[in-house]
């Protein structure tokens, strides 16, 4: 699958603009699904939330993972969500209680939920496998 967007993430160490290309796959995803990003990469104080989505019904908070599969390495291919841990949960938990308790223009939505997306690339930034657990914790 080619990258969503065709212009390059420059400037940027390796680790970061994995992050970066591995949220857009994520967004391009849940926009398939039927949801519409509605904020990327919110910073609100001690932390940042990934995406927030919203398809009519449910606002959905999302943490993604993104890593590349190193070519020849010998090593197995990471699994991205293993490194979700406990600690990265409520702090998704805390910050998106901040924003719906500091935004009046947000959508009126009868569900939340907190999803998970494990993006892994190649060596040339293709998608080699995007996981998306809804409703993760």
């Amino acid at each position: 699958m080619p990258s969503p967007s065709p212009d390059p993430i420059d400037g940027q160490r390796p680790s970061r603009a994995i992050g970066a290309l591995g949220e857009r796959f994520a967004a391009a995803h849940l926009e398939r699904l039927g949801l519409r990003v509605i904020a990327h990469n919110l910073r609100l104080g001690a932390g940042e939330i990934d995406l927030i989505a919203f398809d009519g019904r449910t606002l959905v908070f999302a943490e993604v993972k993104s890593a590349r599969l190193t070519a020849n390495s010998g090593a197995p291919a990471p699994v991205p969500l293993e490194r979700l841990g406990a600690a990265q949960r409520l702090r998704l938990r805390r910050l998106a209680v901040r924003w719906l308790a500091e935004t009046t223009a947000r959508p009126r939505a009868r569900t939340i939920r907190f999803d998970a997306i494990g993006v892994l690339l190649d060596g040339r930034d293709e998608l080699l496998r995007l996981e998306h657990l809804e409703g993760a914790w």
